[in-house]
């Protein structure tokens, strides 16, 4: 049996969603190992001058602990 944890990680790209949450799994696996997955709860973006400037992404990164 296997014990899984969550955690909620928040973090933004100014390339594109797919981005931010490369950048949040990096970055979460520098204090977490064992990361097994990562759902995107929900995606938003800041927009600037009639142009998007920032993409958004809140995860759910999922890891065992061992």
């Amino acid at each position: 049996m296997a014990v899984m944890k969550v955690i909620e990680v928040l973090a933004n790209s100014n390339k594109s969603w797919e981005d931010a949450a490369r950048k949040a799994v990096k970055h979460a696996s520098k204090s977490v190992k064992h990361i097994k997955s990562a759902f995107v709860q929900s995606q938003s973006c800041v927009v600037n001058d009639d142009d998007i400037s920032e993409f958004r992404v809140n995860l759910k990164i999922t890891f065992e602990v061992k």
